[in-house]
């Protein structure tokens, strides 16, 4: 039984991180049509700023100088150090992790590749068996070496406390093997062409084995660029340099992560302005433009479907009938949703992907026709639907106003929508993700273009376990399969195509905007790099 609820208990932990965008998005805002200029946004278009890349940076800051203090304003508290209790997303403080651990692998924007940080080389001839190799010589700030028995015994620790992305990693690895104090063999069940992601995240956070010696006292000890010196919850969390570091020292002391409310992303960019901060996470859609429209710079990570409004598709729920989640699609418009719930700020769109994209698949979205969901409601009512439906959302004023909006979007068509609120996202995520007891709800499946498969294979598959909707189907999940072999965009956008149109027919949800993070840095900072999942590297960071 104990081990059963610690299961549960992580694996609700974990699926928060995916959660984060229901209070993400009720706080942040989406505006009118991707392609077309908007006056909110200086003239400039959605699309090129709803695009994945660095932003108005030329980085050739000259020398870099040595020593500061580089404060982020972060959007999620890392509570722990610990990787299997903070996940290693940008959002709940995965950063912060990889300046203690750093990461196996990186994903580099200039090139579109991953490459090694801590490691010396990931490769395959045929994308199922993957060889890693370790630099020699690498040890942990406690001074042992990080080898082969260090990564195996990190990944057991990692996977076996289900991790963030623990669970797709494990179900996709066979076998992990030594082969020699610096070589590591993974064996796949299925070709998988960007399985290195799972190294440039939290799996490739290697941890020494004197840090979960005892799980109960866990120490935060790795062979990253940082090392922890002070936590006061609330307030700040500061890393100082490394001086061992493989790569030679950092040229910052020290690097402060502050909060600043979390989602309040106002208070962050005025920070950024004030100089209180030297770089900051950003969500909120408003903010976002605000912050690009200033001509700051940073990284911008655009995302699909950003927001979703999620249908139950389990027996005995109103979504188990297809013709009632095609009526919720006809009846559903999310470009009146954005102007009325988020100001009009961001890039609404019943598609997977924003039109900036390279897996833009140009599949033609369900178009929003009221009388049509009229006729498909009717269908179902008269094989014995009574018309009810439930929608479950937050309490927070924005999380309100979108109840109202969908509520009343249905109820134009003739559904009869019952509001149940929630007080917490905690609460949101344990009814959606665990219980499952919800008919509607919104949060986000936040699709990179750098794997787009980690995501939807999490969110579609019908054996996985943050499929929320519990949406299942042998087509999609052999599509999913495909993708998962594809080499890219190029290589796998008739397969996408193939998604997106099943997507769109047999509606295990309804987009509602794409989605994008923004990283702003004041004009004195240099050498930030960004990776996947949001998170940012700062071993060759530095100020003027």
């Amino acid at each position: 039984m104990k081990s059963s609820l610690s299961h549960r208990s992580r694996l609700t932990a974990a699926l928060l991180v995916s959660t984060l965008a229901v209070a993400g998005c009720a706080t942040s805002s989406p505006k009118s049509d991707g392609g077309t200029k908007d006056s909110s946004t200086g003239g400039t278009s959605k699309s090129d700023i709803y695009t994945t890349g660095l932003v108005n940076v030329d980085d050739d800051g000259g020398e870099p100088q040595e020593g500061g203090t580089l404060t982020v304003a972060d959007y999620g508290e890392p509570r722990s150090l610990d990787p299997t209790v903070t996940y290693a997303n940008g959002a709940t403080g995965g950063s912060a992790l990889a300046a203690v651990y750093d990461t196996l692998m990186r994903f580099d924007f200039d090139t579109n590749e991953y490459v090694p940080q801590l490691a010396e080389s990931l490769t395959s001839d045929d994308n199922v068996t993957w060889t890693l190799k370790l630099r020699p010589g690498v040890t942990f700030t406690d001074g042992t070496p990080l080898d082969a028995d260090a990564v195996l015994g990190s990944l057991e620790y990692y996977n076996g406390r289900y991790g963030y992305q623990s669970l797709l990693m494990s179900s996709n690895v066979a076998k992990t093997t030594k082969v020699d104090d610096l070589t590591v063999t993974f064996t796949l069940y299925f070709p998988w062409t960007t399985f290195p992601n799972m190294l440039a995240g939290g799996p490739g956070m290697i941890l020494a084995p004197a840090a979960y010696q005892d799980p109960q006292k866990f120490e935060p000890i790795g062979a990253g660029p940082f090392t922890f010196d002070k936590y006061a919850p609330g307030e700040e969390l500061v890393l100082t340099a490394n001086e061992d570091y493989f790569n030679g020292a950092p040229h910052l002391d020290a690097l402060r992560f502050i909060w600043l409310g979390g989602a309040d992303d106002q208070a962050k960019l005025d920070a950024l302005e004030s100089g209180d901060a030297d770089t900051a996470y950003i969500r909120n859609s408003r903010v976002v433009e605000e912050a690009h429209d200033a001509g700051l710079s940073g990284m911008m990570n655009a995302t699909g479907l950003g927001d979703a409004l999620l249908i139950n598709n389990r027996d005995g729920r109103p979504g188990a009938d297809l013709r009632v989640r095609q009526a919720i699609n006809y009846a559903f418009d999310p470009v009146t949703y954005v102007e009325r719930v988020r100001e009009g700020a961001g890039m609404p769109t019943k598609s997977l992907f924003p039109t900036s994209s390279p897996w833009y698949t140009g599949v033609e979205p369900t178009a929003t026709d009221p009388e049509k969901a009229k006729e498909l409601l009717a269908e179902a009512m008269a094989d014995g639907y009574d018309g009810k439906i439930s929608y479950t959302h937050g309490a927070d004023a924005a999380s309100q106003s979108a109840a109202v909006t969908i509520k009343a979007m249905l109820e134009a068509v003739g559904f009869e929508v019952t509001l149940d609120p929630l007080r917490s996202i905690a609460d949101q995520v344990q009814k959606l993700y665990i219980d499952h007891d919800y008919d509607l709800g919104v949060a986000a499946m936040n699709i990179p273009d750098m794997d787009p498969y980690s995501r939807l294979a999490g969110g579609l598959g019908a054996s996985s376990p943050s499929n929320t909707t519990g949406y299942s189907s042998q087509q999609m999940d052999n599509l999913l399969l495909q993708l998962q072999a594809a080499e890219g965009p190029e290589d796998g956008m008739a397969t996408m195509k193939k998604i997106e149109e099943l997507w769109d027919r047999e509606v295990p949800g309804v987009g509602i905007a794409a989605g994008g993070t923004f990283e702003p840095w004041n004009d004195n900072v240099h050498g930030i790099v960004p990776t996947t999942e949001t998170m940012f590297l700062y071993d060759q960071a530095w100020k003027e």
